[in-house]
C-alpha cells in the first residue's frame, strides 16, 4: 500500500499515513456511537511514527471511555474534527486514525466489526464479515506482519530494564 493522506474539514490539518494500517476496526459500541454521533466508528490502527503531520497542529482532548482508562482525541483546533485517538491500552505508540478523514476513505474496509452486541438494529453487516459481539483476541485475527510490527513498536517504547 502506498501512503495515504487525510485531514480535517477546514484543511488546516493535513497528515500522511506512510504505511498500511496494522488493522481496521469498525466499532459499534455505544460509546463510539455517542462520540461520533454516528452508528459506528471506523478506525485504522497504525504506529504513531508512521503518521506524519504535514500541515497545521492538533488539539488533544482527554475524553472518557467505556474502559474507564480514557482516550486522547486529536482534533483540529479550528473545525474540531477528530482525526485520531490514542487509547490507554495501546498507549501513545498507536494511533486509531479516523478512516473518514482520509482523502480516499473507501480504500480501507474494516477487518473486523466489534462490539456488535450494541450495534444499531438497522445496520446490516456484510456476509462473511468477521463479527464479534464484544472484543476479540488480536493474536487470532491480526495478520502476522501486523503482530510483528506491534511487538516491535511496544519493545521500542518499553522502558529500559
Amino acid at each position: 500500500m502506498t501512503a495515504q493522506d487525510g485531514g480535517c474539514a477546514c484543511r488546516h490539518v493535513r497528515y500522511r499515513m506512510t504505511d498500511k494500517p496494522l488493522f481496521v476496526h469498525c466499532c459499534h459500541c455505544s460509546w463510539c456511537q455517542r462520540e461520533t454521533g454516528a452508528a459506528f466508528a471506523l478506525n485504522a490502527m497504525i504506529e504513531a511514527d508512521r503518521v506524519q503531520l504535514l500541515e497545521g497542529e492538533v488539539s488533544v482532548v482527554d475524553t472518557p471511555s467505556n474502559s474507564g482508562k480514557g482516550q486522547r482525541i486529536a482534533r483540529c483546533p479550528r473545525c474540531s474534527v477528530a482525526l485520531w485517538s490514542n487509547y490507554a491500552g495501546a498507549g501513545d505508540g498507536v494511533r486509531f486514525m479516523r478512516v473518514g478523514t482520509l482523502d480516499n476513505p473507501g480504500a480501507l474496509a474494516p477487518d473486523v466489526h466489534i462490539f456488535t452486541s450494541t450495534k444499531q438494529p438497522w445496520v446490516q453487516l456484510p456476509a462473511g464479515a468477521r463479527v464479534f459481539a464484544e472484543f476479540y483476541n488480536p493474536k487470532e485475527q491480526w495478520p502476522k506482519d501486523s503482530l510483528m510490527r506491534y511487538a516491535a513498536m511496544k519493545a521500542k517504547s518499553a522502558p529500559p530494564a
